[in-house]
C-alpha cells in the first residue's frame, strides 16, 4: 500500500513540475511579446488597421538663366476607391463613368474588384475631382496629385524633356537631373476596423511630402525662341527635312539654346508631329475584313510588317531624339578646323606655307577633288581655309602622318563623349587606326568619311579657339532649394593644354578671315570680328544627292563668348553652306550679341567703311586686307 502511494506521490509531483514548467515557458514567452517584441507587433496592428495612399511631392521647377519657368506642375487628382468601404456601388459607378469619361464596364471592373485600394484615374483636372469629392460617396478617394506642366510648349523640348504618368522623366534633362527633381513623396494613413471600415473619430494622418529642389539652366528663352524661328524660317524656305542649331559659350560650356525643329508639344508628347502621323498612316496597311478576330492591336499592320502600335512607338522615338547629340553626321569642312590645329601645333604647316590646287589631289591611287573643279591654283594655307580648299587640307593630313593624326584626334577628345548633361549621348564613329591608309587619312582631314555629333565638334572647336581648354558643354548651372536660394553650383569638368596659346590665337585669325574674305562672308556683320567656316558634305549614299549644309561661328573673333553651329539636312535649291547656313548663323548673331552685352566696335565701322570706299589711294586688295586685319 505504501508503494502504491509514494508511486501516486511521485506521478503527482511530475505532473505538478511539468505543469509549472509548462506555466513558466507561457509566461516568459508573454514576457518577451509584450515587453521585448511589442514595438514590432504594434506596428504589425497598425499594418492590419491602417490603409495608406501616397502623396507625390511636387516636382521640382526647371528655370532658364534669366528664372523663367521652363518646367512646373499643376495640380490634378487621382480618383480611387476602397471596396470594403462602398455602401452605394451603383451610385458609385454611375458617378465616376459621368464625370470621368471612362466606360460603365471599366469602372464596374475596379470598383467591384477586392483590394484595399484600387485607383481609377490619375491626372484628372482638380475641377472634376472637386465635382466628385462633393458628392460624399463612402469608399470613393479624391487625392491632390501634380502633373507636370510646361509654360513654353514645344520650346526646347528635345532639351527639356517630359515626365510619364508616375511623374517620373523619360527624355532630357527631367530623367538626367531626376534625383534632383522628383522629391519624396508623402502619405495618407487612415485607420480602419476589422472589416477594413474606416473609423471615422480617428480621421486621417498625414506625413507631408518634400517639394524637389529646382534646378537653374544655361538656356535663354529668348535666344531660343529667336534661333528657334530662324531655324523654321531656313526650314521652310529651304524644304529641308530638318535644321538643327548649337549655341554655346566657349569659354566655359555652357549651352544658350539647342533648337532640333521640328519640335514637339511638351505638354502632349505622345502626339505625333503631323509629318510623322502622316509617315505613320502612309505606312499601314489594313488587314483583310475575314481577319478582324485579331487582336486590335494588331488590326493595323505596316509594310514592314509591324504593327502600327509598333510603328508608332518608333516614330515617337524618332521625335524624341535629339540629333544635336543623339545622332552622327559627316561634318565636312567645318572640320578642317581640327585638321587646320593639328598641323598648327605640329608644325608641319605656317600660315605662309604655299599650295597648288589644280583641281584634285592624287592619293595613291585615288583622285580625290576639290570643290572647286577647276582648281584654285598657287595660294598659301590662309588662303587655302578661305577657298575651303580640299587638296590643302589633304596636303597637311599627310604631313601629320596617321600616327599623329590619331594623337591629335586622341589628345583633342574626339575619341571620346563630351559629358553633356543630356542622356543618350553619342560616341565619335572613326576609322580604327590599323584599318586607315592614305585615302582614308585625305578623306578625313577634309572631314568626310567618318562620322561625330554636333556638340562634339562645337565642344572641340571650343577648346581650339578659347586658347586650349576642353570645356564640357552641359545645360545645369545651380540646383536650388524650393525658395530659389541656391543649394549647389553646378560644376563641370575643364581640360588644359588642349592646344598652345599661340596655336589658338592662330586659328582664330585665320578662321576671322574666313569670314571677312572668303568662303564665309555671308555671315560677316559690320563692327563685328567674326570667325568661322563653312560645310557642305553629302550624306551616304553618295548616288541620293542628298546634302547636309552647315557653318560654325564665333565671335568676337579675338575673344570668343559664343559659338554658334547650323546644320541644314537635306536643303532643296542651292545647297552650299556658305550660302545657306552662313546666313542663319549671321542673323543670329545680329540680334543676340547686343542682347549678350558685346556691343560694336564703332571705330572699326569707321575704318573699315573709309578703306573700303577710298579706291583713289591706289591700296590693292590684298593691302586692304593687311590693313584691316591689323585694325
Amino acid at each position: 500500500m505504501k508503494k502504491n502511494m509514494t508511486f501516486h506521490k511521485k506521478k503527482i509531483w511530475v505532473v505538478f513540475v511539468c505543469c509549472i514548467l509548462m506555466m513558466s515557458g507561457l509566461i516568459g514567452r508573454l514576457v518577451y511579446l509584450m515587453c521585448f517584441r511589442s514595438d514590432h507587433y504594434y506596428e504589425k496592428a497598425k499594418d492590419l488597421h491602417e490603409r495608406e495612399r501616397d502623396i507625390k511631392a511636387a516636382r521640382g521647377k526647371i528655370l532658364d538663366a534669366k528664372g523663367n519657368v521652363l518646367a512646373s506642375n499643376r495640380t490634378v487628382c487621382t480618383i480611387s476607391v476602397i471596396h470594403s468601404q462602398i455602401k452605394e456601388p451603383e451610385k458609385v459607378i454611375a458617378l465616376l463613368s459621368e464625370k470621368l469619361k471612362i466606360d460603365e464596364a471599366e469602372v464596374r471592373k475596379r470598383v467591384e474588384k477586392i483590394s484595399s485600394i484600387e485607383i481609377v484615374k490619375t491626372n484628372v483636372e482638380k475641377s472634376t475631382g472637386d465635382e466628385i469629392r462633393e458628392c460624399s460617396l463612402a469608399g470613393v478617394k479624391v487625392d491632390e496629385d501634380y502633373k507636370r506642366y510646361y509654360p513654353c510648349g514645344s520650346l526646347a523640348s528635345k532639351v527639356i524633356g517630359f515626365t510619364g504618368g508616375d511623374n517620373q522623366g523619360i527624355i532630357g534633362l527631367e530623367v538626367k537631373y531626376e534625383e534632383v527633381l522628383r522629391g519624396q513623396p508623402g502619405k495618407i494613413l487612415t485607420t480602419t476596423d476589422a472589416r477594413g471600415v474606416e473609423i471615422d473619430k480617428l480621421g486621417e494622418t498625414r506625413e507631408k511630402p518634400i517639394e524637389g529642389k529646382s534646378l537653374m539652366i544655361s538656356l535663354d528663352v529668348n535666344i531660343q525662341e529667336f534661333a528657334q524661328q530662324s531655324a523654321l524660317k531656313v526650314m521652310e524656305e529651304k524644304q529641308a527635312e530638318r535644321v538643327s542649331i548649337l549655341l554655346m559659350n566657349p569659354q566655359n560650356g555652357e549651352i544658350y539654346a539647342c533648337i532640333n525643329v521640328p519640335e514637339f508639344d511638351l505638354n502632349d508628347p505622345f502626339t505625333l508631329t503631323d509629318d510623322l502621323n502622316m509617315q505613320l498612316n502612309e505606312s499601314g496597311i489594313t488587314i483583310p475584313s475575314e481577319d478582324h478576330n485579331k487582336q486590335s492591336e494588331l488590326a493595323v499592320q505596316t509594310a514592314s510588317g509591324k504593327t502600327n502600335t509598333e510603328r508608332k512607338q518608333e516614330l515617337l522615338n524618332q521625335m524624341w531624339r535629339n540629333p544635336c547629340l543623339n545622332d552622327t553626321y559627316e561634318p565636312g569642312s567645318t572640320f578642317k578646323i581640327i585638321t587646320m590645329a593639328a598641323g598648327l601645333e605640329a608644325g608641319v604647316v605656317s600660315p605662309g606655307d604655299r599650295f597648288y590646287c589644280p583641281g584634285y589631289k592624287v592619293v595613291e591611287d585615288r583622285r580625290i577633288h576639290c570643290a572647286k573643279r577647276t582648281g584654285h591654283g598657287s595660294q598659301n594655307f590662309v588662303e587655302g581655309a578661305q577657298n575651303s580648299c580640299n587638296p590643302v587640307f589633304i596636303e597637311v593630313g599627310l604631313r601629320l602622318g596617321i600616327e599623329r593624326y590619331y594623337k591629335y584626334f586622341r589628345q583633342f577628345g574626339l575619341l571620346d563623349k563630351t559629358g553633356t548633361d543630356l542622356p543618350g549621348e553619342a560616341g565619335t564613329i572613326m576609322h580604327q587606326k590599323k584599318n586607315m591608309g592614305e585615302v582614308e587619312l585625305a578623306t578625313v582631314s577634309f572631314g568626310q568619311s567618318f562620322q561625330i555629333t554636333p556638340v562634339q565638334l562645337a565642344a572641340t572647336v571650343s577648346s581650339l579657339i578659347n586658347g586650349g581648354r576642353r570645356v564640357t558643354p552641359h545645360f545645369g548651372v545651380a540646383v536650388l532649394n524650393p525658395d530659389r536660394t541656391e543649394g549647389e553650383k553646378l560644376i563641370f569638368p575643364v581640360k588644359e593644354g588642349i592646344v598652345s596659346e599661340e596655336t589658338s590665337k592662330e586659328i582664330r585669325e585665320i578662321l576671322e578671315t574666313v569670314v571677312s574674305q572668303g568662303s564665309g562672308k555671308n555671315a560677316k556683320i559690320e563692327g563685328y570680328a567674326i570667325g568661322g567656316k563653312t560645310a557642305t558634305s553629302q550624306t551616304l549614299p553618295r548616288s541620293a544627292n542628298r546634302y547636309i549644309s552647315s557653318f560654325l561661328g564665333f565671335a568676337p573673333a579675338e575673344d570668343p563668348q559664343i559659338l554658334g553651329l547650323c546644320i541644314i539636312h537635306d536643303p532643296k535649291g542651292i545647297y552650299y553652306g556658305g550660302t545657306v547656313a552662313a546666313p542663319v548663323i549671321r542673323g543670329i548673331f545680329e540680334n543676340i550679341l547686343p542682347y549678350l552685352g558685346i556691343e560694336k566696335v564703332m571705330f572699326l565701322i569707321f575704318l573699315q567703311k573709309a578703306i573700303r570706299e577710298i579706291p583713289q589711294a591706289g591700296l590693292i586688295n590684298k593691302q586692304k586686307s593687311l590693313i584691316l586685319k591689323e585694325i
